[in-house]
């Protein structure tokens, strides 16, 4: 008997253009441009506050909010490659994020990282599964997805949601809300004094709406703003009205704590100490949702009352002189 060797079959080792498409399979089956997008724009949160650069705008909490917003935004990504099925509630936290950044981080990595936010949110909000023929190959028939109907109308929301974001950060909101006038009898001063102060760092912020408040001159209209507490530095307040001395109260620190309600006929500063606003009660940019991290510099505002439970200031000082 003749015996012949024969050489049994090994593991077959995928060539390049198998792995490209296989690759290019799977991609096709799930929104990896989206995806991508927003693990770049994560990551590029993350480098900022990380990076050695001198001119950032904040390490400390800033920083904070930068790198758990840029971990959202990656994780964010990841599901839109793992699990597209959820693709729209994904795409819209991931939206807001993205928004939300601007203002509690390094404006948004510079503006980069939430740029790439909102590009891979709108992109992932309205990808559909590719349609595929009926005949393909083996593996890719009745079990492979098809194009969802009205695929359009997700598409052209994902356009609009963005815009309408922004849109609703910037809008004024004279008239978005409107809060309950004072009752309580007591008036506020007919000309508001100017506050000034080097940082402002508010706890717990929040608008309120706009309101009037009793003066003798009549109603004075204002904006309120709450929080739980507010830390200003190098505090300094200018009396405007009244014919004879003007007044002039200082303090190193001023602490408020305790449902602090600040009732204001103009609001100016650079938030986060780089990007300068100004607020007034008929042109309020006020967004949505007022980040936890937002703080303050240069801040001049006309303060018509100011409610507090406690108010601790250090090194208090009062001034008088002549008007000119």
């Amino acid at each position: 008997m003749l015996l012949t060797r024969r050489s049994l079959p090994g593991p077959r080792v995928p060539s390049w253009p198998d792995a490209r498409r296989a690759f290019r399979g799977w991609r096709r089956t799930r929104p990896f441009w989206a995806g991508l997008l927003l693990v770049l724009g994560g990551a590029e949160l993350l480098v900022v506050p990380l990076s050695p650069v001198t001119v950032l705008v904040s390490l400390g909490l800033g920083g904070l909010a930068a790198i758990g917003i840029g971990l959202a935004l990656i994780v964010a990504g990841l599901f839109l490659w793992y699990a597209p099925a959820a693709r729209r509630y994904v795409s819209l936290n991931a939206l807001i994020l993205s928004v939300l950044s601007f203002a509690a981080t390094n404006l948004g990595g510079f503006l980069v990282g939430m740029a790439l936010g909102i590009a891979g949110s709108a992109m992932g909000f309205g990808w559909t599964p590719s349609a595929r023929p009926s005949g393909g190959p083996a593996g890719e028939g009745s079990g492979a997805p098809s194009r969802e109907s009205g695929g359009g109308g997700p598409k052209a929301l994902a356009a609009v949601l963005p815009v309408v974001l922004l849109a609703t950060v910037g809008t004024p909101a004279a008239h978005r809300a409107e809060a309950a006038p004072r009752d309580d009898g007591v008036r506020a001063a007919a000309v508001p004094p100017t506050v000034r102060t080097t940082l402002f760092a508010p706890h717990g912020f929040a608008f309120a709406g706009v309101t009037r408040v009793p003066t003798a001159h009549g109603p004075l209209k204002v904006m309120v703003l709450t929080m739980r507490a507010a830390s200003l530095a190098d505090y300094r307040m200018t009396t405007r009205d009244g014919g004879g001395a003007e007044l002039a109260l200082g303090a190193d620190t001023l602490e408020l704590s305790g449902r602090v309600t600040l009732y204001l006929t103009r609001f100016s500063g650079c938030l986060e100490g780089l990007l300068c606003v100004t607020f007034s009660p008929d042109g309020l940019p006020v967004p949505p949702v007022v980040p936890p991290f937002v703080f303050m510099t240069d801040v001049t505002a006309e303060q018509a009352l100011v409610t507090s439970d406690l108010i601790v200031a250090d090194r208090l000082t009062l001034d008088a002189r002549e008007r000119s």
